[in-house]
């Protein structure tokens, strides 16, 4: 079979992130394709939206949206169950990955450093709390969908890993500690054999 090729930012973050580890999760072969930030402007006018992650097979037109690789990935090599309703709800938590991050978005630019800490704050008491609170009640255990690893927990894991570094100003580290369920999602991911392969190897 042709290999497919991701293409993503030269960092192990984000959206591309997630597909990369899919695709590696699944045991697609695949070319990683890594962007340095120099060279994306003139690769954006090239890409389905202006935006990265792109998937690619040849004789195929390129995909973009991060969410929708997952979900062809998750259905065609076995990251999502086979039933159809439970996939649709898994599929479901991707969505609601990016409504957070949305949230997170709309925070970005501000310059006044008062108005950013209100903003933060107002994020974590508000829509952060209200997100876990909600994903808490979706998450059957030790993975989202029960015992099998799936493209959602994956998505799950990279977020929770972005608000673990604590890289977001005045979002502390702990923020989603009080949410058990989430936390045992993000342990038992980073746990896996197949994503700590992935992060074995050199990046």
């Amino acid at each position: 079979m042709p290999k497919f090729k991701l293409t993503y930012f030269d960092a192990p973050t984000s959206r591309g992130e997630e597909c990369r580890l899919a695709l590696f999760a699944a045991g697609v072969d695949f070319v990683d394709n890594r962007v340095a930030r120099a060279d994306w402007p003139a690769l954006k006018p090239t890409t389905p939206f202006g935006s990265l992650p792109v998937l690619e097979l040849e004789g195929k037109p390129p995909i973009s949206q991060s969410n929708t690789i997952l979900a062809y990935v998750g259905r065609r090599f076995g990251l999502l169950p086979s039933d159809e309703w439970e996939a649709l709800r898994l599929e479901s938590l991707l969505g609601a990955c990016e409504d957070l991050r949305a949230a997170v978005g709309a925070t970005f630019g501000i310059a006044d450093a008062d108005e950013l800490k209100r903003r933060r704050a107002a994020l974590v008491e508000g829509p952060l709390r209200a997100w876990a609170g909600n994903m808490e009640k979706q998450i059957t255990g030790p993975f989202a969908g029960g015992s099998e690893l799936s493209v959602a927990d994956i998505k799950l894991f990279i977020l929770a890993n972005w608000f673990k570094k604590g890289v977001l100003d005045h979002v502390p580290a702990d923020a989603l500690s009080p949410f058990a369920k989430l936390e045992a999602v993000r342990a038992n991911v980073s746990a896996h054999p197949k994503i700590v392969a992935w992060y074995a190897r050199a990046q």
